[in-house]
């Protein structure tokens, strides 16, 4: 009898992918919102966010496990719209590990005192080993890290939430409706937050079914959100709402929030904590994220699962990101910004229509669908429609954003 993978594991991976991003976004990005209107921001996002990866399962139900988001999409939608989403899929992955890449030389280079980009290249020669080698060292690097975050985490979040000062948390009434638009531009950092969406195909293929990969995507958006509200918490309640404006200046960097972080910790212990929690949420990230864009490119080049096929794969998902890297670093709220505007395209529009197009042509076929019925595919619909708006609009100066 084959041993069957456990959710937890896979629940582990999903959450990995998410958090790197959103723990380190969303302060930044949500500063002008501060902590009511954010925690609904993201509240809503994780659960239409779930919902569409569940309707990316239904999709691929009737396909054979190895197939990824380029097969059923070029089957359900047509070739145009499949080298749309393909174009969209790519640049959002890219982006990502572009973001991780910059941020993990950043960081390392405090840690270590080594140039910054020796660091990113070493970062990726190193952990991008573990997507070459497989799905399963993955798994449990991701379980690894995951714990190893948990106790950086409770180390350096309850160091951090011991000193909350409430009346940093929340304002006024009238300050808190004004505080409202704020929320409209952060939406495609929480959107990113929860981008899991290049790995479904990958969860389906490793458990064999698709109810075993639904309870995973709900564990992992589950485990994030918890973590996301814990975070902003401690850290809007102990950085000040005016502090951010140095923070933001800088892109939203990484390196930028933990240094404004240290100046008001007075534990040493703590802030090492919350630098050593960042590196291993930008790790976990980088090795899910490459992941799924690693069996998203070889699906899509028809590479196969030989070594010299999982090397061209390697070459195609990693190299560009980090060529980027070393010519041109920039913001990382910046680039998770552009991230989520074009992950609206993969991880709402397209598997609500999947959804739609793959019940229209076998109705009342058993197996697994995706709640809400047709309210619920227009719901993620629109919701993908206007969070990219907002993102155009923000670029465009036409909503309000927060500078300090």
């Amino acid at each position: 009898m084959t041993h069957q993978p456990s959710v937890i594991g896979g629940a582990c991976i999903i959450a990995s992918v998410c958090v790197g991003a959103g723990m380190l976004g969303l302060p930044s990005a949500g500063a002008g919102a501060w902590t009511t209107w954010s925690s609904l921001a993201i509240i809503l996002t994780m659960i239409i966010m779930t919902v569409s990866g569940w309707m990316l399962l239904e999709a691929f139900k009737r396909y054979e496990l190895t197939v990824s988001f380029n097969t059923v999409t070029k089957d359900l939608l047509g070739s145009r719209i499949n080298i749309f989403n393909n174009m969209t899929v790519y640049f959002v992955g890219g982006v990502l590990l572009y973001a991780y890449i910059t941020s993990s030389g950043l960081i390392l280079k405090g840690l270590l005192g080594i140039d910054s980009q020796l660091a990113s290249v070493l970062f990726v020669l190193v952990f991008s080993l573990f997507v070459w080698h497989s799905t399963r060292a993955v798994d449990r690097i991701s379980v690894v890290l995951i714990v190893f975050m948990v106790l950086s985490f409770c180390f350096g979040v309850s160091g951090l939430a011991f000193h909350i000062d409430a009346s940093l948390l929340f304002n006024s009434l009238a300050d808190e409706v004004k505080q409202a638009p704020y929320a409209l531009a952060m939406l495609p950092v929480a959107l990113t937050s929860f981008g899991y969406h290049h790995s479904v195909a990958s969860m389906r293929a490793y458990y064999g079914e698709e109810r075993k990969a639904k309870y995973a995507i709900l564990g992992g958006t589950v485990i994030a959100l918890v973590l996301y509200l814990l975070w902003l918490l401690s850290i809007f309640g102990n950085l000040p709402r005016s502090e951010f404006g140095p923070v933001i200046a800088q892109g939203g960097d990484v390196d930028v929030l933990l240094k404004a972080l240290a100046s008001v910790i007075e534990s040493k212990q703590v802030a090492n904590a919350i630098s050593l929690f960042s590196m291993a949420a930008i790790l976990s990230s980088f090795i899910g994220v490459g992941l799924g864009v690693f069996d998203y490119l070889a699906d899509l080049f028809k590479f196969d699962n030989s070594r010299r096929g999982r090397t061209q794969s390697w070459v195609v998902t990693f190299l560009p990101p980090l060529i980027m890297s070393l010519l041109f670093p920039f913001g990382f709220v910046v680039a998770i910004g552009y991230a989520g505007a074009a992950a609206t395209v993969w991880a709402c529009i397209i598997p609500a229509l999947l959804a739609k197009k793959s019940r229209e042509i076998a109705q009342d076929e058993p197996g697994f669908r995706a709640p809400g019925g047709q309210p619920m595919v227009v719901a993620v619909i629109l919701f993908g429609v206007l969070t990219a708006i907002f993102h155009l609009l923000a670029m465009a100066g036409m909503l309000p954003t927060y500078t300090g």
